[in-house]
């Protein structure tokens, strides 16, 4: 139910209610940059007294207390809006793809058809164009680079494309401060039948270690009776003896499940097979991977394919709801497109900052489907890492324009005036105090933020299911919920503390509902750090007592993991889940 709500068409002058005050009139694609209001006051761990005198004091933060503090970069706190490409400052450049890899490929526009001067032209364009600038920072050449081993078995590139060699045109590009990538094949050949790694797995990655690479896609042809974790551990090995770092993209097409090996294996897997410039293909992708938000997180993304934005067969709507999907699910951004000579409409598409803020956050929190009004109308949301601040994206798959709608219970926050922000067309629209309803074009997105209160929980000891999660990616079904305790499958749920917290704790083991062969780990983690592992639970299992303490911290976030082996059958419980808070 709406009590207030907003009812605008994309890309119409609109009149809408804001809730509070008379109607007002907004014409779409108008610009402006004035920041959304925050709804939310002082709750992690600084007294009310403190936050809100306008001084951003010992104790106080941008996250902690944003009515005193700014976030920027250079304030030591890595939150919405900054990564390490923009912000190395303040954010993780250690932990390799801490979020999801940005860059360009060449497959998806030039196929076979690559030349070094391709790879020069558009490292340039990278450049020019402000793509390196928004965060774009991998050049990777796919197939048809390789022609031939040496009498040695490394391999050679075609002379005929790269006289220059390999290494050399790895400079050009270091040289405009990006990163290069290549691509190589699990099987005894490529898709495109050049020569594939398939025993040469440590021998080649020497060879590309040597000339400077920093990112390689490994695909999956040519593969008759060979197993997907061993081949792409081999490579694994390889890079890690190789004593370079380097970004290894399982690129089988979700064969064998990489999303339950892959976090040990690779930095992102793909769960489908090939994208093409087409609104299904691009749908197809995003629904087998929307499923998948359990095993995502930083240093393990899953992967839908690359972006078609701008090859010229969807339509601008529906190039930016591919944007926008790509974005709300934590999916690699891998420009596949011309960019010597895009025009400025997907220029704008591609590095609207605060598309890419959402995509690149450093909670790194795969979003996850939170309505759905059975006719095409759907509402994906994820939070961020600033408190209060989720990502919603409004999405139609339909053949004609819907009105799509949601609350703010749906995603996660707390009852009273929130604000709401248009992020591709970078205005805020208004405060509003129940929920939010937009009419939203076929195969269209509207992308917002929403800004407003984390729920709080409760004083004294109290059953964590009974306060309102954050954010929870379940695979395999819903959450169960019975008897104070919950059951799930692999999942991620997410719980605001807030500071008020000192201890949680838990029983914890395989369902009897659970399969014979099921096994998990359960860790609990807390602004980032783990406060517990299980290690290996097998079903049977004695269960195992979970007692820690969360003095100070803000977030709260329980994990089960599928433990490398399957997903199916892995039902788990957290039995009888408690929190004790101030």
């Amino acid at each position: 139910m709406f009590l207030r709500g907003v009812t605008m068409w994309i890309g119409v002058v609109a009149v809408f209610s804001a809730g509070c005050g008379e109607p007002r009139t907004i014409v779409a694609g108008a610009g402006g940059s004035t920041d959304a209001a925050s709804g939310a006051g002082s709750d992690a761990g600084v007294s009310p007294a403190a936050c809100g005198d306008g001084a951003c004091q010992a104790g106080e933060d941008c996250l902690s207390c944003r009515e005193d503090c700014d976030c920027r970069c250079g304030d030591g706190v890595c939150t919405f809006g900054e990564f390490c490409a923009v912000c190395p400052a303040d954010c993780d450049c250690e932990m390799l793809a801490a979020t999801p890899p940005m860059g360009w490929n060449s497959w998806n526009r030039f196929h076979c058809d690559i030349d070094e001067n391709l790879v020069r032209e558009t490292a340039d364009a990278m450049v020019s164009s402000g793509m390196k600038a928004a965060g774009y920072t991998y050049l990777n050449l796919d197939d048809c680079w390789q022609a031939s081993r040496d009498e040695n078995g490394t391999i050679v590139a075609d002379a005929a494309r790269f006289p220059s060699g390999i290494h050399v045109l790895a400079d050009y590009v270091h040289s405009k401060g990006l990163r290069f990538g290549l691509y190589t094949c699990a099987g005894t050949l490529t898709c495109q039948e050049k020569p594939g790694s398939y025993l040469y797995e440590a021998q080649d990655a020497a060879t590309y270690a040597a000339w400077g690479v920093d990112y390689v896609k490994v695909d999956w042809c040519f593969t008759d009776g060979m197993v997907p974790r061993e081949r792409y551990a081999a490579m694994r090995d390889g890079i890690a003896a190789s004593g370079r770092t380097i970004v290894l993209s399982i690129c089988n097409w979700g064969v064998d499940d990489p999303w339950v090996w892959g976090p040990g294996t690779g930095d992102l897997w793909r769960t489908t097979g090939d994208i093409w410039d087409d609104f299904y293909s691009m749908l197809g992708n995003f629904d087998t991977t929307s499923g998948l938000a359990a095993f995502s997180g930083p240093g393990h993304w899953n992967d839908p394919d690359m972006l078609e934005v701008g090859n010229g067969l969807m339509t601008r709507d529906e190039y930016a709801a591919h944007m926008s999907l790509w974005a709300i699910i934590a999916a690699p951004l891998i420009a596949g497109n011309d960019l010597r000579t895009m025009d400025d409409e997907t220029r704008e598409m591609l590095t609207n900052p605060e598309v890419i803020a959402v995509n690149q956050d450093p909670a790194g929190v795969q979003g996850v489907k939170v309505a759905d009004d059975g006719g095409g109308g759907e509402v994906w949301a994820r939070p961020l890492s600033r408190r209060g601040l989720r990502a919603v994206v409004l999405f139609n798959r339909g053949e004609g324009t819907r009105e799509i709608g949601f609350s703010w219970t749906d995603i996660g926050i707390a009852a009273g005036e929130s604000s709401v922000r248009d992020i591709w067309r970078r205005v805020g629209i208004g405060s509003f105090a129940d929920g939010f309803l937009l009419r939203v074009r076929p195969h269209g997105a509207a992308m917002l933020t929403v800004e407003g209160a984390e729920h709080v929980p409760p004083q004294g000891e109290s059953s964590l299911p009974a306060h309102p999660w954050m954010h929870a990616a379940n695979f395999g079904g819903p959450i169960g919920k019975d008897a104070g305790d919950l059951t799930v499958g692999p999942s991620v749920i997410l719980w605001h503390l807030g500071g008020r917290c000192t201890a949680f704790s838990s029983d914890v083991a395989l369902s009897p509902a659970a399969g014979d062969d099921g096994t998990v780990t359960f860790e609990v983690r807390a602004d980032g750090a783990k406060l517990f592992d299980s290690g290996m639970i097998r079903k049977g299992d004695t269960a195992k007592p979970v007692s820690v303490a969360l003095d100070g911290k803000r977030v709260l976030k329980l994990v089960v993991a599928a433990a490398g082996d399957s997903a199916e059958g892995d039902t788990a419980i957290w039995k009888a889940p408690k929190l004790v808070c101030r």
